[in-house]
């Protein structure tokens, strides 16, 4: 039997197509191997969101060819779609399929195999209108499913690179989306998680569809699905229609993930992003109030070119006035090809992650906080590994709806099962429970057993 193995770097979107890419050579026969063992074809899935996912890529695939020179080495993903010409320069590569026609990868892999001869697989990305269907009814080593729900940005903000890997937003046929999720519960998934890469801009290409309608069909249409959590939604996107499914909704989480990447209005414009302090607070208030224990979480860049001591603290003093949940905190990385990366007043390093520990510091405070509303309350928590912990070996961490990390004594048969755990002791990273009752999936009712 032919082995494959792959290595994905990148975002969450990544490693669902990979997931899919495998599918497809599952399909076909082909046994999965781990990647530093010895495979007939190695599949490379690249990031190329800063210059250091370039280099990793670039580190990963000389991997590949060190673990097997004989092997065909195919490239695919984001850093692949940008820059196949520096890709099919390294030694040992054979194949480079970029972020669209992905189904042919095991046509082109084939070819190569019949001639020896490298094959560029990548076209322009920008003159494609369709959404590339992959089917993922299951996950090698998840709990939790993901659905990539559309592809592709429309945004062009300065920092990122992301539209020229992806392409212009297009989404998924709503009827895929149900089906797929359907096949995801069908396989014993509870919680599914929408994602993309402008994943709430779902439906923008259409005429008579949008992300809210997706979302109360997914919930009305989609048999046994417990819990839909969406991966991240710009304040642009928080409508009134979707406040008022969100609202209504008994399966979508208490959980949003709303990017500001600045809280100062010269930087938000230098970034080129559509929005207003103003605006972005005014959608937070209006969403907390139709949903009063809504975790937000966020992005955010510091150390933007031209940032000064003013813009940081304006940074600064606003997520203290938002109150996230938790906050993922970047410093500036110049990307090549972008338009920031050229800008004047760069700024230093330290000064950079300076910044960055200040904030840091002040998202833990703000986790801690929120974490220590649920002291004592019992919540719905799916159980997702064993903690690596040697002293206790019944030790599970999972995470709330509303995105606790929690961990409790429990059985191995509890993975992936939605559990109420009381909550004993707040903190972050991690908050500490008591296992109370498990959930019958049968009868949607809870029941008592001994952890």
């Amino acid at each position: 039997m032919t082995t494959v193995a792959f290595h994905t770097l990148g975002c969450k979107v990544n490693h669902y197509e990979t997931e899919g890419i495998w599918n497809m050579f599952k399909d076909q026969g082909f046994e999965r191997v781990d990647f530093e063992h010895h495979a007939d074809i190695y599949v490379i899935n690249t990031c190329t969101v800063t210059n250091t996912g370039d280099k990793k890529s670039r580190q990963t695939i000389r991997r590949a060819v060190r673990n097997n020179p004989e092997a065909v080495v195919c490239v695919t993903g984001c850093y692949a779609q940008t820059s196949p010409g520096e890709i099919m320069e390294i030694p040992g590569v054979d194949v480079v399929v970029g972020t669209q026609n992905r189904k042919k990868m095991i046509e082109y892999i084939e070819e190569h195999q019949k001639t020896r001869e490298p094959i560029n697989g990548v076209s322009n990305i920008m003159k494609n209108r369709v959404f590339e269907e992959m089917d993922v009814p299951q996950f090698t080593d998840r709990t939790r499913a993901s659905l990539k729900i559309q592809e592709g940005c429309n945004n062009f903000c300065t920092f990122c690179i992301i539209p020229w890997s992806r392409g212009l937003l297009r989404s998924r046929d709503p009827e895929s989306v149900i089906q797929q999720a359907q096949k995801l519960v069908d396989a014993g998934y509870k919680e599914i998680v929408l994602t993309g890469i402008h994943t709430a801009g779902y439906g923008e290409d259409m005429n008579d569809y949008n992300f809210a309608m997706l979302l109360r069909e997914l919930e009305e249409k989609v048999e046994g699905l417990m819990r839909i959590r969406i991966s991240s939604i710009e304040a642009s996107q928080i409508t009134d229609e979707v406040i008022e499914v969100l609202d209504q909704s008994k399966k979508i989480v208490r959980h949003l993930h709303i990017p500001l990447q600045s809280g100062s209005d010269s930087v938000l414009s230098r970034m080129r992003r559509k929005y207003s302090t103003e605006y972005y607070f005014e959608k937070v208030q209006k969403i907390s109030k139709a949903l009063p224990d809504l975790a937000i979480t966020s992005d955010v860049i510091v150390g933007f070119p031209g940032e000064t001591d003013e813009e940081f603290m304006e940074t600064y003093n606003f997520v203290k006035k938002v109150g996230y949940s938790e906050l993922h905190v970047f410093p500036f990385s110049r990307r090549t090809g972008t338009p920031a990366a050229r800008m004047d007043d760069q700024v230093e390093d330290d000064v950079k992650n300076e910044r960055v520990h200040q904030l840091i510091e002040l998202s833990n405070q703000q986790a801690k906080e929120y974490a220590s509303r649920y002291e004592d309350e019992v919540l719905e928590v799916i159980p997702e590994e064993r903690v690596a912990d040697q002293d206790d070996p019944d030790l599970l961490v999972g995470y709330t709806d509303n995105y606790l990390k929690v961990q409790f004594k429990g059985t191995p048969d509890m993975i992936g099962k939605i559990v109420r755990v009381k909550i004993n002791k707040s903190g972050y990273p991690i908050n500490e429970g008591t296992f109370v009752r498990v959930m019958d999936h049968a009868t949607h009712s809870y029941v008592k057993v001994n952890a």
